[in-house]
């Protein structure tokens, strides 16, 4: 039998490594799990989180802290997790942000792939495409006839560098139409700019959106995901008039690189149970996210589709990686 240097069998010791492994998987966790929000309080991830934080307390065993670690457009709570042990005690709540940043900075410290273990593909979030009701279009075919009409005169106000702005470049790119796309420093303030008529239209959360579409001050003209949603039965996708159209925000659970398989299916399997439970999915479905619960391999397989897509949409953009 072959030996290390110590004269302990090899195959021993691969042994003892496997099981050390399982042995921690089947007494995790043993103290709280950190989950990083990326972000600063408030916003959708964060919403998300601690919404699902009690639930994640009670199914585990130990307490669910959310940490908030928000700066460089999610870049530095995102890479404080994939320098942190594979444990299961520090991950990730990724979003949107997570496969768009490779294609908007130059110089990423983590890559978004290698870097991390998937583990669940929680929500998405639905985002819909308003413009303010002084504009004559009340379709997406209109809006687009419009924009035709009025080449280089319709703006769009967004906030600089995420997925809202770049999907409103991927609606001018595959529409073929001339709109300004007008940056913000933040989601707020383009909104405030659309309700007051200074910019024409934007697209933004329907959990953002919906109190001003129900009071008249905002028009929807379709939502940008995939399907449509229970909030709004009646409204259709961008997609069904432009094919092909889909944006939506997304949200998901990533560890470190090399978590081990033990931890992530105990993650998966109770972030699951948690998104099942009837009150918070009502909670979160009156702010239009829509639970998915999805394995780790549909979310990277998800990320593998993301990813290349944002860039293709950040070229023809003609951004520039930061």
């Amino acid at each position: 039998m072959r030996r290390n240097g110590s004269g302990f069998p090899a195959i021993a010791g691969i042994a003892l490594a496997f099981f050390c492994a399982g042995a921690a998987a089947q007494g995790y966790p043993a103290k709280p799990v950190r989950i990083v929000v990326p972000a600063a309080p408030g916003g959708g991830t964060d919403i998300i989180a601690r919404t699902i934080a009690p639930k994640l307390g009670e199914l585990l065993g130990q307490t669910a802290i959310i940490e908030n670690r928000a700066g460089g457009s999610t870049n530095i709570g995102t890479e404080f997790v994939a320098r942190a042990a594979p444990d299961g005690y520090t991950m990730l709540m990724a979003s949107t942000p997570h496969a768009i940043n490779p294609s908007l900075f130059a110089k990423l410290t983590f890559d978004p792939v290698r870097d991390f273990t998937p583990v669940s593909h929680l929500a998405s979030t639905q985002t819909v495409f308003v413009v303010h009701p002084a504009l004559p279009a009340k379709t997406i075919r209109e809006f687009i006839a419009l924009a035709r009409s009025r080449p280089g005169q319709l703006t769009a106000g967004t906030s600089a560098g995420t997925s809202q702005q770049l999907a409103v470049e991927l609606f001018r790119t595959m529409a073929k139409i001339d709109i300004v796309n007008v940056p913000y420093k933040g989601a707020g303030a383009a909104l405030t700019d659309t309700l007051a008529g200074h910019v024409q239209f934007q697209v933004n959360t329907l959990a953002a959106t919906l109190p001003h579409i129900q009071s008249g001050r905002l028009r929807a003209l379709g939502l940008c995901g995939a399907r449509r949603s229970d909030v709004m039965p009646d409204l259709p996708t961008v997609g069904e008039t432009l094919k092909g159209f889909e944006s939506a925000g997304w949200y998901g659970l990533l560890g470190p690189a090399g978590l081990p398989r033990d931890i992530v299916a105990k993650l998966h399997a109770t972030f699951k149970t948690a998104l099942s439970d009837p009150a918070i999915r009502e909670r979160l479905g009156k702010q239009g996210v829509d639970v998915i619960a999805g394995s780790p391999e549909e979310l990277a397989a998800y990320l593998g589709r993301e990813i290349p897509k944002w860039a293709a949409v950040v070229k023809a953009s003609g951004l520039k990686p930061n």
